[in-house]
């Protein structure tokens, strides 16, 4: 009789447990109704020009909000600004002798090398879908330093610094943006890992941060996997996503639709004759000035 009674009770229980589960998704749901919609696009090993292509035609053909991530790109590549000059940013003799391609991204922002150790997350918005966030640099800049410190909530030293990501004074995250009328993009460079080798075809920009102190950059950056797994900064990032967005994974059929819709875009693989111009130029203005 006892261990009728037992089957029962453990019966009702279980039987509770999962309506009381069922509960909490549906409440859960509910809650997240209120968020407005972020289409999340999931890659491994995307080549960074087909990602920025991606991204451009995100920004300026669609009216959804998107996240990207794209979990390292297999071949080795030079990425800079849309004002970028090859001359002044990259080293052109060993670029050219190495066949590294170099790309100008439609964004601003500095020039990055990047490759199989690089995690890259977009965010594409509408302005009036983040609240608070004017469609501003540093009023993104801002909005985004805090999401990421709900990523890394518990690493000491995480703090956004003139517009980078670093755990106390070296650099692990570059940002860029790009503000239309009524949408914003916010794409991050994320150094899980990175070759030493790589950094030395970049020059040390003009224009750098204060705190950099003119450190040359395998002393300027560091490596993420120092302080997080890859993984988990994955899954850190889209579950603080969910807290201001309802994130719903799709594939690459949901952006079939906006092939048919035309724009220009400004992302493009630089020319070899451009590289080796740019090399002639810089000759040139050395052979002047001795």
């Amino acid at each position: 009789m006892s261990f009728l009674i037992t089957c029962e009770f453990l019966t009702q229980r279980g039987n509770f447990l999962i309506q009381f589960s069922c509960l909490m998704t549906m409440l859960h749901q509910a809650a997240k109704m209120g968020f407005p919609l972020m289409n999340l696009v999931r890659f491994k090993g995307v080549s960074i020009l087909e990602q920025l292509h991606l991204e451009e035609k995100l920004l300026r053909t669609s009216s959804e909000n998107w996240c990207i991530i794209n979990d390292g790109t297999n071949i080795p590549t030079i990425v800079m600004g849309i004002s970028g000059k090859p001359s002044e940013l990259i080293e052109v003799g060993p670029v050219l002798q190495d066949h590294v391609p170099v790309i100008k991204r439609f964004t601003g922002g500095g020039t990055v090398i990047v490759d199989s150790g690089t995690i890259f997350v977009t965010l594409i918005c509408n302005k009036d879908d983040v609240p608070g966030v004017k469609p501003y640099p540093r009023s993104i800049m801002s909005w985004s330093g805090l999401l990421y410190s709900e990523v890394f909530q518990g690493i000491g030293g995480f703090q956004l610094r003139e517009n980078d990501y670093v755990f106390g004074d070296k650099k692990f995250g570059g940002n860029a943006q790009c503000i239309i009328k009524s949408r914003w993009i916010h794409h991050t460079s994320f150094l899980w890992d990175f070759d030493n080798r790589n950094m030395a075809y970049l020059k040390l920009p003009a224009r750098a941060p204060k705190y950099r102190s003119a450190r040359k950059h395998t002393e300027f950056v560091c490596r993420m996997k120092e302080y997080m797994p890859r993984s988990i900064f994955i899954e850190r990032t889209l579950k603080a996503l969910e807290s201001h967005f309802s994130v719903k994974p799709v594939n690459l059929d949901a952006v079939d639709g906006l092939h048919s819709i035309r724009y220009v875009s400004s992302t493009r693989l630089l020319l070899r004759r451009e590289l080796e111009d740019a090399r002639a130029s810089l000759l040139e203005s050395r052979v002047l000035g001795s």
